[in-house]
């Protein structure tokens, strides 16, 4: 009988986590590491992410932080390399970093701003999974985890693009799971709703608005980040052995 402790370690595992330098990606790697993986923070500013490295080792974790930013496929060739020169193997991959530069009518995006939230929301996500797909496929073992949103299942007006790249990311992931189970690995997509972080704090910080929102929030209330870690977790250990192209959503019951 497998013990509750094994079917959810990470020991001697590898996970490269995006966006890794606060919020959703931090809370993230901080529980992958406690689970016993050897994490890898990654995001566009190195003393960002040496900070949560060097927290997650004096805890008496393992991780090592490498700056990457995610819309230059050599910056993530190296993210990979480095990666496999340090720890010898890629087993988790958080997709997490993402972006939102416009808020504003469909009809008036402005082209720069769209090719920048789906270079990065979406053709980053597909880069950096394909860079590790021959990797996890020798061990014939790996769990991608894709960060999209309930926006990209229920956009909300002035998010238009940033919910096109968040739908694309869903449907990237159900294409892993289609392709990839017979190489063992598995894909999955996380869509968080609402979370009080730094990427989302210009609605929270709209206070008539917040109440407006959580009033009709079957959950009352909104998350803090460490709330999906839970799920993060799951779906990269061997709980979610059988679990491959699942939509799963963290939103208070949003979309309910």
């Amino acid at each position: 009988m497998t013990e509750i402790s094994d079917l959810f370690s990470l020991k001697d595992k590898v996970a490269i986590i995006t966006g890794a330098s606060k919020g959703i990606g931090k809370a993230i790697a901080i529980v992958l590491a406690k689970a016993g993986a050897h994490v890898v923070v990654s995001s566009r500013n190195q003393e960002a992410i040496d900070a949560v490295a060097q927290e997650i080792i004096h805890s008496g974790y393992s991780a090592s932080a490498i700056a990457c930013h995610v819309s230059s496929k050599d910056q993530l060739e190296n993210l990979v390399n480095h990666t496999l020169s340090q720890f010898g193997s890629i087993d988790i991959l958080v997709n997490n970093a993402a972006t939102s530069p416009y808020f504003g009518p469909l009809e008036n995006f402005p082209d720069d701003a769209y090719d920048k939230i789906m270079n990065v929301n979406l053709k980053a996500c597909m880069q950096l999974a394909n860079m590790v797909h021959p990797h996890m496929k020798k061990v014939g073992d790996g769990s991608i985890i894709n960060i999209s949103s309930v926006e990209g299942q229920k956009p909300t007006s002035g998010l238009s693009v940033y919910s096109i790249s968040k739908a694309g990311l869903i449907m990237l992931t159900k294409a892993q799971a289609r392709e990839w189970g017979k190489d063992g690995i598995r894909s999955n997509v996380i869509c968080p709703g609402l979370i009080k972080t730094k990427f989302s704090q210009t609605i929270w910080q709209n206070e008539k608005f917040l109440n407006q929102f959580i009033s009709s929030l079957p959950a009352g209330r909104m998350a803090k980040a460490d709330e999906l870690s839970g799920l993060a977790l799951l779906l990269a250990s061997n709980a979610s052995s059988y679990c491959t192209g699942t939509v799963f959503n963290v939103d208070g019951g949003y979309l309910t």
